[in-house]
């Protein structure tokens, strides 16, 4: 979650891996360190750039002020579709922020926030622009890009604000067949909406497509080989450009590493297991503070979680109040947004207290709601940044959906118990989500290899929450050049997060092009 723009963000229903297109596969028998086996392979395209690319790839970038000082915006044009350059452009919003100086510079480095549907543009400008190292800055033009149907770049709409309030309401734990059956309703009337109000876009928005716009932008700032730190769903995205680019990599940072060799019911029961262990961190802390309202000192975490899932049975027969001036109410599925959205940071976790004893011992909603609301990107007025509809339909069409019916999470619903008894039930509920999406998945679980490439890092955090660090194992396995670096600590990503180990690796590989020794590790 992003409570602060530098944190990514990606929650189990808004993972996904990169869609990998039929003819872009090869036939190779591997088994991750995940346990995926015989799946395919990314292929890398041809080095050559095709004749009808040539004009997006030769095209010049016109910047202008864009409404914060120091930095400058442009717009960059694309191919909506790469097999059919010739069918009409989609618009990319670039922003830039040029080297500070001293020292030569060293190009462009390009950042992305995850999501999939996090604006690089907002987190650019609102911080890697102004709170990465000052020795990276110096040296570095730093440039963002909007995947596109993200944020400025042709945004993906589905619902409007007062329709999303009842969606993000919507329970996600169903009792019976009549809420069953309201929840199924939910997720066709939000995939209806994106149908209706994006058609253009919905079959253009993979990640392989973000990934070779991305070449187009490198190519065009006049870089040679792209220089890209990417965070979450960010790694999945510079992994998918390395996998189709791999001579055209240069500097590659992947922190909070996902695996693309997993199904989409895999990588959410993955998730859910990396929430529960993120929850046992919490509660371990909760425990020792004399304001934890889960259970005093010496309870056992287990038990911890017990009294959460009791006060969200509660809420599930009789929301509480929070003020909200729409007048919304929390129920369990908010309030369940609200405890994942602070497993993201252990900064959180005060704040997390104070929201769960107001709610529990004074009936107030408002902490709670306060958490959620900045988990969706809702503002005080009732609207909705696009990130769930870009995020749903990035993840709708890079891989099949986890579950095709309401039966088949049923019969899912033990493992997803066992693997968080906290969280299991509502987030194997969310997966549900993709399948009733109105535009037929492109992509498959896939190896990214990129033979050939510079040397990559790859960063996992042994108990964070979104990307678990079996994850990143796996990843750095697949890649051929890969250097695997690990934090030891709690939380999403670990770049820029207080670990003078993990940020002065980092800021050697970029500014000297040294990697760190594969296998090092820092708390």
């Amino acid at each position: 979650m992003r409570r602060s723009l530098r944190r990514s963000r990606t929650g189990v229903t808004l993972l996904s891996l990169a869609a990998l297109l039929v003819s872009g596969c090869s036939a190779t028998e591997s088994t991750s360190s995940a346990g995926s086996t015989a799946v395919a392979a990314l292929v890398a395209l041809p080095r050559a750039t095709p004749s009808a690319l040539a004009p997006y790839y030769g095209q010049k970038l016109s910047w202008r002020g864009c409404g914060v000082p120091g930095f400058e915006c442009a717009t960059l044009k694309a191919p909506l579709d790469y097999a059919d350059p010739g069918a009409g452009d989609v618009r990319l919003a670039v922003a830039r922020k040029k080297a500070t100086g001293p020292g030569k510079r060293l190009g462009s480095l390009l950042v992305n926030p995850g999501g999939p549907g996090g604006s690089a543009v907002g987190y650019l400008q609102q911080y890697a622009g102004i709170g990465y190292p000052a020795g990276v800055r110096a040296r570095y033009d730093m440039v963002a890009v909007d995947p596109r149907g993200v944020a400025r770049s042709e945004p993906v709409e589905c619902l409007d604000g007062r329709a999303m309030d009842t969606y993000t309401q919507t329970d996600t734990t169903p009792d019976d067949q009549r809420e069953t059956g309201e929840l199924v309703d939910a997720y066709k009337e939000f995939a209806e909406g994106c149908g209706a109000h994006s058609a253009r876009l919905l079959r253009h928005v993979s990640t392989v497509e973000a990934a070779r716009d991305m070449d187009i932008l490198r190519a065009v700032l006049g870089d040679g080989k792209l220089t890209y730190v990417g965070a979450s769903y960010g790694t999945f995205l510079g992994a998918t450009y390395a996998g189709l680019f791999p001579n055209r990599v240069g500097r590659l940072v992947l922190d909070g590493a996902m695996d693309p060799s997993l199904p989409a019911r895999r990588l959410n029961l993955d998730q859910t297991a990396g929430f529960e262990t993120a929850f046992q961190s919490f509660a371990k802390d909760c425990v020792t503070r004399s304001d934890c309202p889960l259970g005093g000192k010496g309870t056992a975490p287990a038990k911890v979680g017990e009294n959460l899932k009791a006060f969200f049975r509660k809420l599930d027969a009789r929301p509480i109040p929070t003020g909200d001036p729409d007048g919304r109410k929390l129920g369990e599925a908010l309030a369940t947004t609200g405890v994942i959205a602070a497993m993201y940071d252990e900064s959180t976790w005060e704040q997390l207290r104070e929201a769960l004893t107001s709610a529990i011992k004074d009936k107030d909603g408002a902490g709670l709601l306060a958490l959620s609301d900045s988990y969706y990107e809702r503002d005080a007025d009732g609207r909705y940044a696009n990130l769930m509809a870009a995020n749903a339909a990035v993840n709708c069409l890079d891989l099949p959906a986890a579950f095709a019916t309401p039966d088949q999470v049923e019969k899912a619903l033990p493992s997803f118990e066992k693997a968080s008894p906290v969280f299991g039930e509502g987030l194997a509920w969310a997966s549900l989500n993709c399948a009733y999406w109105p535009v037929r998945a492109t992509g498959e679980p896939h190896l990214i290899e990129a033979k050939g490439a510079a040397p990559i890092v790859v960063v996992g955090t042994t108990r964070d929450p979104a990307t678990p660090y079996r994850w990143a194992r796996s990843l750095a396995h697949q890649l051929a050049s890969a250097r695997l670096l690990t934090y030891e600590g709690d939380g999403h990503t670990a770049y820029g997060r207080g670990s003078a180990c993990i940020d002065s690796a980092i800021d050697t590989y970029l500014l000297h092009g040294t990697p760190p020794a594969d296998g090092k590790r820092c708390k």
